[in-house]
């Protein structure tokens, strides 16, 4: 094999490696929360951190939700963003819109109830993080 070949297939795999980047920021922009909901999201930010936790922890959800709860909890601990902060707007917003994507997964699977058993806030606090998650009660 040449150096060619390597040349090559190293430009394939970094080119693709930034295709699936921008598409997951297409997917980020379609999934964020519309007008003022962003900000509340960033408020609702501890507690939504405390139920997911309570909720990872929760034996009587199913094992596939668990493990996704189990990610995003380490993805948020990690210094390292899938979108920088210097990309306005989504920047500092890709957390609170992955956050939403699972907590609407979530509900898909566990159920509001299970939800609402794990909120660690006040029932205005709960109605919020429904009206930012697109949650059905």
């Amino acid at each position: 094999m040449t150096g060619s070949f390597w040349w090559d297939l190293l430009i394939g795999v970094a080119a693709a490696l930034v295709l699936c980047w921008l598409a997951l920021v297409v997917v980020l922009v379609l999934a964020r929360p519309r007008g003022g909901l962003l900000s509340e999201a960033l408020r609702l930010l501890p507690d939504v951190l405390r139920l997911l936790r309570r909720l990872a922890a929760d034996r009587t959800l199913p094992r596939g939700v668990r493990i996704r709860l189990g990610l995003l909890l380490a993805y948020l601990a990690l210094p390292i963003d899938l979108v920088p902060d210097f990309i306005p707007v989504l920047g500092y917003a890709d957390d609170a819109i992955i956050t939403t994507v699972v907590l609407r997964g979530v509900v898909r699977r566990a159920g509001i109830d299970a939800v609402r058993a794990h909120w660690p806030g006040t029932d205005d606090g709960f109605a919020a993080l429904t009206r930012i998650a697109g949650l059905r009660r």
